[in-house]
């Protein structure tokens, strides 16, 4: 399973480490320890797609992580989907529904700098994985 990590160079090792650590300690944990305070819809003031969407991260970004440290480069690829709409979402969030803007939202922040970081580190991280396990 973990076959990969002897034959990526150490600094594709450490972007991964890098991106499971934010996947599973950061996005997921969040996502799961809403779902278990508040059920599917854990907040009041978004729309009900938003929070399917929100609480349906638990489960994408545990996947992404769990791709990721198995060496496929799908973990790159659904990292990258999961970055990229977990963004447009919370932009949208920010913007149309609560009327705020970027820098009084520093989880946005965090957010837009590390998509950023994974879209461009990501396609140099894909092109040391495989695309299935051996």
């Amino acid at each position: 399973m973990i076959r990969w990590i002897r034959q990526a160079p150490p600094w594709v090792v450490a972007l991964v480490v890098v991106y499971v650590v934010v996947l599973v300690f950061v996005g997921a944990a969040s996502h799961i320890a809403d779902l278990v305070r508040s059920g599917l819809h854990p907040y009041s003031w978004a729309p009900d797609w938003l929070n399917l969407y929100w609480s349906s991260l638990a489960v994408f970004d545990s996947l992404a992580a769990l791709l990721l440290v198995s060496g496929r480069k799908a973990g790159v690829d659904l990292t990258c989907v999961v970055m990229v709409t977990d963004l447009l979402a919370n932009w949208y969030a920010a913007y149309g529904i609560q009327h705020s803007d970027f820098f009084a939202q520093p989880g946005l922040q965090r957010l837009s700098v590390f998509t950023l970081f994974v879209l461009a580190t990501g396609p140099i991280v894909r092109s040391h994985l495989s695309l299935s396990t051996m």
